[in-house]
């Protein structure tokens, strides 16, 4: 499993829309050769048929689409924004950190959304993300 590794975390993005962003997301997971291309699209077209049902918590979202659309290993990246922003979501905007989630069974999606729960459900560790200036920081949390 790919879990918020140093090439899977990217701080301070600027994006525009949440499309670029659940892009940017996915784009890390394709370059470790957790997920393929079309998963980015796939999750790009979950978020255009379904709304903003990801965004779990105030400030974060996290995007996903089916294993078969294109996941090669378990995995998850962090996309840090530079500026929040509207997903459309009335009681958890705006969104400052996007998690997208690759798993490639029902067993791995619970696995991953476990070890993320146990890390967002602390609100020491949300500010710690939110303030972290690298990666080390952050890899720190979940030691």
């Amino acid at each position: 499993m790919k879990f918020l590794e140093e090439r899977l975390v990217a701080l301070d993005v600027v994006a525009t829309t949440p499309e670029e962003t659940i892009r940017k997301a996915g784009e890390l997971l394709v370059q470790q050769g957790a997920v393929e291309e079309s998963y980015i699209d796939a999750m790009l077209l979950s978020y255009e048929e379904n709304g903003p049902y990801f965004v779990l918590a105030p400030q974060i979202a996290l995007p996903h689409a089916r294993p078969e659309d294109g996941v090669k290993e378990a995995s998850v990246s962090l996309v840090r924004l530079k500026k929040p922003l509207n997903f459309g979501s009335e009681r958890n905007d705006p969104v400052k950190f996007v998690f997208a989630l690759g798993a490639s069974s029902s067993e791995e999606h619970l696995e991953i959304l476990q070890k993320l729960t146990v890390l967002l459900n602390d609100q020491h560790n949300l500010e710690k993300l939110e303030s972290a200036e690298d990666y080390q920081q952050i890899k720190a949390l979940f030691n």
